[in-house]
């Protein structure tokens, strides 16, 4: 047998109202100018008002910065400018809040404040030096892509207009805090969506063929825990507790897909950078489809994905669980709202070529569960359209 190399991410505070232990930790990784990267919409929120009250309590009022302006799916601007923001103000660390999108921004922010005159094709380069990044602190205030404990950052290219992903160990946080209470004003639908992300990432992580035992007994306990606490969530944004579980569950769904990803996660990029669509909700629509056509190729595959959600299949065949595993994602789904078709959201068959197009160019099918083709995409779209 070959040798294969475990690693594990990074230091995490978690609970009601950890935010307020942030300065501490700024005193411990020695920042005394951060900026705030974020979104404006983030910046118009309770939770971000949190912040300020913290950061403001210990006397940094004047000595921290904000870029408030990272789109939807951050494109290079959205690390071009908090990065010239932390040489004018001489910035020494980030904090990085909100959802995936200003999470990765922030990490990848470090990299052009460091070097300046980098372009992004040299963020590719095995001469550049990571070494010496601004320590990042990042704060997920949704959760579902887990980017806060990830070493990846993705970024819409401006040459391309594609997603390109963005990986090197450097881009770890120095510290990961998972508050619950900064999550409670995260509307029912956008909850549904991260939720469904982070399921995805488990399923997905899991199926990958990669051997990574340790990822794939996390990928279930993810699972289990997003079937238990994503109804509730959805249900009572107040729901601390449920809150709680799923930041920890969206967290451990990126540890997995160390892994890697699979179908699913080729078919949902296309529909963020052709049609703008949310990435999770991406996810949620194409996820039951991805799931048939593994299924159909691989029996079985999903049976301790079922167990985990609490299914009784030990004893069917490979085919029964797999059926009722996916039937019951499916009514899972449902229940949170997440059975539209992409055509009720604007998705036409007028784009289905350039789709295919990306979603073939995607990497994440590379380690799926099955091959897939170019035409396997162009079914797989048709059938969720």
């Amino acid at each position: 047998m070959g040798t294969t190399a475990f690693s594990f991410p990074t230091r995490t505070l978690y609970g009601a109202g950890t935010l307020n232990e942030l300065p501490a930790n700024l005193q411990r990784l020695h920042v005394r100018r951060p900026i705030v990267v974020t979104d404006a919409g983030f910046a118009r929120t309770d939770a971000f008002a949190s912040l300020v009250k913290v950061l403001g309590a210990e006397r940094l009022s004047r000595d921290w910065f904000v870029f408030a302006e990272v789109n939807p799916n951050p494109v290079e601007d959205d690390v071009r400018r908090p990065a010239a923001l932390m040489r004018h103000h001489g910035c020494d660390g980030v904090i990085a809040i909100g959802g995936g999108s200003p999470l990765d921004a922030g990490k990848a922010a470090r990299l052009l404040a460091k070097h300046p005159g980098a372009s992004f094709q040299h963020f590719y380069s095995e001469a550049l030096d990571w070494t010496g990044l601004a320590p990042l602190v990042a704060i997920p205030t949704t959760a579902g892509t887990g980017s806060e404990v990830g070493r990846s950052s993705v970024i819409t290219l401006d040459a391309t207009k594609r997603k390109a992903v963005i990986f090197h160990p450097e881009l770890l946080a120095k510290l990961v805090i998972l508050d619950p209470e900064l999550t409670v004003g995260l509307p029912a639908k956008l909850t549904a969506a991260t939720g469904a992300d982070a399921l995805t990432h488990c399923i997905e992580s899991y199926t990958c063929p990669a051997f990574h035992p340790m990822c794939d007994g996390i990928a279930l306990e993810g699972v289990r825990l997003i079937v238990e606490a994503l109804p509730r969530a959805v249900r009572d944004g107040k729901d601390i507790e449920a809150r709680g579980h799923m930041l920890v569950a969206a967290a451990m769904g990126a540890v997995a897909f160390q892994k890697d990803l699979g179908v699913v996660h080729s078919m949902a990029h296309p529909l963020s950078t052709i049609c703008g669509m949310h990435h999770g909700l991406a996810n949620a629509l194409c996820l039951v489809a991805g799931m048939k056509f593994c299924a159909a190729r691989k029996p079985g595959l999903y049976r301790r994905v079922g167990i985990a959600c609490g299914l009784e299949v030990q004893r069917v065949t490979d085919a029964e669980a797999d059926a009722r595993t996916i039937a019951f994602v499916a009514q899972f789904l449902a229940g949170i709202g997440l059975d539209t078709r992409l055509g009720a959201l604007g998705v036409t068959a007028a784009q289905l070529d350039a789709l295919v197009l990306q979603a073939v160019e995607d990497p994440c099918h590379a380690t799926n569960a099955v091959p897939v083709t170019r035409e396997d995409f162009r079914s797989l779209y048709l059938e969720v359209i």
